[in-house]
């Protein structure tokens, strides 16, 4: 139960949404402290004490090695036993396995390469230089974990998606909840597939409520360079345009503050928060590295934030595109009777946060009885 929290999350790492939108069926956050955020311990114990609220049979420690299809459903595999299942919901999460380029193989085997399943602190990493690969909330955090742990760090930054931690005196997931945007529904997205590959935004869940965007990761002294394209001759390759790349970062969260002005000025809740606030472009370096050679010894590490994708290997059900994700539509999957949760935008903007899985899992269920009651 909780596996992933277990055993794939770094010490430090916290939920980035406050614990008061910590909420499941029949369970809230009740604790002392609804402005701040979940560390690891605390979200493994809200994950196993919905369990025990719930009164679920919920088996543990049992691995499932194969779903397939049978003449009356399913049939699922596991290390505990075979399942026959007239209807199956695939709730294994989309970030399953670190996505990392393929020439990591070209990078020199001096340096040490970690994706966030194994970073676990600072201290096991080698000594020296650490470049960061990725700047969505994983990256940046990291970036600011390694910087403040003294060691010098490179990060290489390609698209992100910029947000304040607070905004007029609420964290800005309040209003991301209370504007609406979150209940935006699947059906109403233009571009679906772009929504659903989007990095998660540059965010970290601090008792300070703390902003770690670019120009805070650059104030600690980290070094910013552009994407990475590949590795030649033992150099990693980086490409220009971050002027660009920030632009687009910043032009899209004051989109987004303009969004919630215009709601809270609709909606009569301008008496409710503080003014409305601009923040400073995201500052252009005067120059940047375009290539780093990783064979003199400056980077020690590199850590892969580079986002994460599924595993279906144990699925032999034929609903994979070519990307290998599964072919669904709001969670109804491709084929009669199987289901999926917790995906990017499944239903809504909210489905991947916890409490964005209650109204998700109410209508994809809904769903499923209807399909067993039309075969009875």
């Amino acid at each position: 139960m909780a596996n992933s929290w277990r055993h794939e999350r770094w010490d430090s790492l916290r939920l980035l949404t406050p614990n008061w939108q910590s909420r499941l069926p029949g369970l809230r956050y009740e604790g002392l402290d609804p402005d701040g955020y979940m560390t690891v311990a605390e979200v493994t114990e809200f994950i196993e004490h919905f369990a025990k609220v719930s009164r679920g049979p919920v088996r543990t420690g049992v691995n499932v090695t194969s779903v397939r299809q049978a003449d009356d459903g399913y049939h699922v595999t596991t290390s505990h036993g075979e399942i026959r299942a007239r209807t199956v919901v695939i709730a294994s999460g989309a970030c399953n396995q670190p996505t990392v380029p393929q020439f990591k193989n070209a990078v020199p085997a001096s340096v040490e390469q970690l994706t966030p399943f194994d970073y676990r602190d600072p201290t096991r990493l080698p000594d020296g230089g650490v470049l960061v690969v990725g700047a969505s909330a994983t990256g940046v955090q990291l970036a600011a974990e390694l910087q403040q742990s003294g060691r010098p760090v490179t990060l290489s930054v390609g698209e992100h998606v910029r947000l304040p931690r607070t905004y007029r005196g609420r964290d800005v997931l309040w209003w991301m909840d209370a504007s609406g945007v979150w209940d935006q529904r699947y059906d109403e997205v233009d571009d679906l597939t772009r929504a659903r590959s989007l990095p998660s935004p540059q965010l970290v869940g601090t008792p300070e409520r703390t902003a770690l965007d670019l120009n805070a990761l650059a104030s600690m002294g980290v070094e910013l360079v552009g994407r990475w394209g590949t590795v030649r001759d033992g150099h990693g390759l980086f490409s220009g345009g971050l002027r660009n790349v920030f632009s687009l970062a910043d032009l899209k969260m004051e989109r987004l503050l303009d969004t919630f002005d215009d709601w809270a000025r609709t909606h009569g809740r301008e008496g409710e928060v503080g003014p409305p606030e601009r923040f400073a472009p995201t500052r252009v370096p005067e120059s940047t590295r375009l290539q780093l050679d990783l064979r003199r010894g400056e980077i020690r590490a590199i850590v892969w934030a580079t986002g994460f994708r599924p595993d279906y290997g144990w699925l032999d059900v034929p609903v994979l595109n070519a990307k290998g994700q599964l072919h669904h539509a709001g969670g109804v999957v491709d084929s009669p009777g199987l289901y999926a949760l917790g995906l990017p935008v499944l239903r809504r903007r909210k489905s991947t946060f916890i409490c964005g899985t209650e109204d998700d899992a109410r209508e994809v269920i809904d769903h499923l009885a209807r399909y067993l009651a039309a075969r009875r």
